[in-house]
């Protein structure tokens, strides 16, 4: 279990993070909620340990890590960023491979093993015929899918993706979100990931966390989190919550109309 206990974080004179605290357990999508500037991303820096915050703690399996290197910390975390452009044209292979950076010492080169645990992570995701293509001339969605490849060959019990779907269309949004839940129950890894979209983190996550100005609002499964007034709350919209066939969406309403409005609920219980 990942605890994040009391989490401060300031830059420049500021404070970004405000006592965050929350859970994420193994085998579960813990989804980070909140508008632009809620602070997702330095919590995810502060997490792995690019930043360090200024009070708090960070536990995983009931010890402190706040303190572990980078390499130590990458045997733990891995990190799936939201956009990864490199300087040289590396093969699909070459970025993968660099999962396997934390095992290696200081002057040493990945072994065969390694590679063979790079090339199943390609085999995992469906992307193995993509070994020798250039990494910067493949999509978007396919770039994803390889940052995803290169946290599975690092191994490691954490997966954090701060919007692994930002960038793309909404056939690979929900391609890489079903490929997510799915690894979480495979492979019984914790993964914490950082979404923009409600609606998304209704339908995709065990479990929600709502922040807004680096404060935690809410905490607890998406049915009880996700509601028309917390949407109200940090997005200053008004909306109303559907169900279909199992499923929910979040419909903007156009103001207070309170005709569209028992229009909306009379649809959602005739389905």
């Amino acid at each position: 279990m990942l605890i994040i206990k009391k989490l401060y974080f300031s830059h420049n004179k500021a404070t970004i993070l405000k006592g965050i605290s929350f859970r994420a357990l193994r085998g579960e999508i813990t989804t980070i909620l909140g508008p632009n500037g809620s602070g997702k991303t330095t919590l995810f820096k502060c997490i792995a340990g690019i930043w360090k915050p200024i009070k708090g703690n960070i536990v995983w399996d009931g010890k402190k890590i706040n303190d572990l290197s980078l390499k130590e910390r990458a045997r733990i975390f891995s990190i799936v960023p939201q956009d990864h452009r490199p300087s040289f044209s590396y093969s699909v292979l070459d970025v993968v491979i660099t999962g396997r950076v934390s095992y290696l010492s200081r002057f040493s080169s990945p072994k065969d093993s390694d590679y063979q645990i790079a090339k199943n992570s390609l085999k995992k995701l469906g992307i193995y015929h993509l070994k020798n293509r250039s990494y910067t001339k493949i999509s978007g969605g396919e770039r994803q899918l390889v940052l995803i490849a290169r946290a599975l060959t690092q191994n490691s019990p954490i997966m954090l993706l701060d919007e692994p779907i930002s960038h793309l269309d909404f056939n690979n949004q929900i391609k890489i979100l079903r490929l997510i839940k799915k690894l979480s129950r495979e492979r019984n890894i914790s993964i914490v990931m950082s979404l923009h979209d409600p609606n998304l983190a209704m339908n995709f996550s065990d479990r929600v966390i709502i922040i807004k100005n680096g404060v935690k609002l809410k905490e607890g499964h998406p049915d009880r989190v996700i509601t028309e007034e917390t949407i109200r709350e940090i997005y200053g919209v008004d909306v109303i919550i559907l169900s279909f066939y199992g499923k929910k969406a979040i419909i903007p309403m156009e103001g207070k109309n309170v005709f569209d409005n028992n229009l909306a609920k009379l649809l959602q219980h005739a389905s």
